[in-house]
């Protein structure tokens, strides 16, 4: 019989952060072996729940979940982001023009969808949030990644930007705050990219998951607050500030110039209802988590738990030599560099895959960012301090080996 193969569609589609050096640590478990994991951001691995209140809402409304709500999603949590959007300063938003989604990461596909055709161009930060890039290249669409620099607390390059625009480009992502690396992008940065996207005719894509998980006092501006001539597209959701990613409770906002999104809103419309609805219990916890106690930050300020660990993970990894990194100032990753003149890594997956079998520990490797070096390497702080301090260790451990 022929072999079913799977969609070519599929062929340029990788997201690393749960790619082939995850099942190689899934089989090491297996066989025994306890893996410190610092591939990916689930907060709820590491002990950070979900706040009760929010917890204890959605059991109480538990029996409201057993049908479909309207393809939208519930009336008061998206009154509830509508309220939230006008804290962010960003005006003109109904209720309307919300649609809540299982995550951030099914909004992310159904909004690539209903954009993309065949050959059209998505400009892209690099390095990604991989999903993204896979969003746009299922939809049929050519993700083109612009270049953030390091050497700038990894701000994007507009000039960068701007050489890469041609007539099939439709749209601009900003990932602010950063994941991978932690930055957090200035009024002045925003707006330069606001111009571009006036001057090219350019949706603006704004993946804001971690706009409350902010250090040293940094205060975060939604893009899309700062004008109302271009159209924006604004994501979010629980999973980051409300510790809360099985609840699959995410939302997207379009905002400013809608009259220019209307086809495209119908398109939205469409692939909403396609899929009925958003997960309900998760619906249900958006509410009172958005108009509730927010404890995220006391996990961020000085004394808190994520601030000590960015702190601890930081000055550690830095004082290993040939390792740097742009301080975050957001987020909960650091985004390392490995200077190649001591490591000459020729393969950083093959790297990072040597690493989980010789010390126990699971990162992700730069390439899978779409980085186009073979000496990055992200690594989550969520754990607590006395396993992260095993975890870097060890790692400056096998780097010492790896050097002779």
């Amino acid at each position: 019989m022929t072999p079913v193969l799977k969609s070519n569609k599929l062929d340029n589609v990788c997201y690393d952060i749960r790619g082939p050096v995850l099942e190689h640590a899934k089989q090491m478990e297996e066989d025994g072996h306890q893996i410190i994991k610092l591939n990916i951001g689930n907060p709820a691995s590491f002990g950070f729940e979900a706040p009760d209140e929010i917890t204890q809402d959605v059991i109480r409304n538990m029996k409201k979940s057993s049908g479909y709500t309207e393809s939208y999603g519930l009336f008061e949590p998206r009154k509830a982001i509508m309220h939230y959007t006008q804290q962010k300063s960003i005006v003109d938003v109904d209720v309307d023009d919300i649609i809540l989604g299982n995550g951030v990461s099914e909004l992310i596909v159904m909004a690539m969808q209903g954009l993309i055709n065949n050959n059209d161009e998505v400009l892209i930060p690099k390095p990604d949030y991989p999903l993204w890039t896979a969003a746009v290249t299922l939809a049929g669409g050519n993700p083109i990644h612009y270049t953030c620099d390091e050497d700038a607390n990894w701000f994007p390059d507009i000039k960068d930007i701007e050489s890469k625009i041609t007539n099939k480009t439709r749209a601009i992502l900003v990932i602010n705050p950063n994941n991978p690396t932690g930055a957090l992008y200035s009024d002045e940065l925003l707006n330069q990219i606001i111009e571009v996207a006036r001057k090219n005719n350019l949706i603006i894509f704004a993946d804001e998951i971690y706009d409350k998980v902010l250090y040293d006092e940094n205060k975060h501006t939604s893009i899309a607050s700062l004008a109302d001539d271009v159209l924006f597209v604004t994501l979010n959701g629980l999973s980051k500030n409300y510790r809360a990613c099985g609840y699959r409770a995410g939302w997207l906002v379009v905002s400013g110039n809608k009259s220019l999104g209307k086809d495209y809103l119908e398109g939205l419309n469409i692939l909403a209802s396609m899929r009925l609805c958003a997960n309900v219990p998760g619906q249900l916890a958006i509410q009172t988590a958005l108009g509730g106690y927010q404890s995220i930050n006391d996990l961020v300020a000085p004394s808190g738990r994520l601030f000590k660990q960015r702190e601890l993970s930081y000055n550690m990894m830095t004082n290993i030599p040939g390792v740097s990194c742009v301080k975050p100032s957001a987020a909960m990753y650091l985004f390392l560099k490995l200077d190649p003149k001591k490591y000459q890594i020729k393969n950083d997956q093959e790297f990072i895959l040597d690493f989980l079998k010789e010390k126990k520990v699971l990162m992700v490797q730069g390439s899978g960012f779409n980085w186009h070096d073979n000496n990055h390497i992200r690594m989550v702080f969520l754990p607590n301090e006395d396993e992260l301090k095993i975890a870097i260790e060890r790692f400056s451990d096998y780097l010492q080996d790896y050097r002779k």
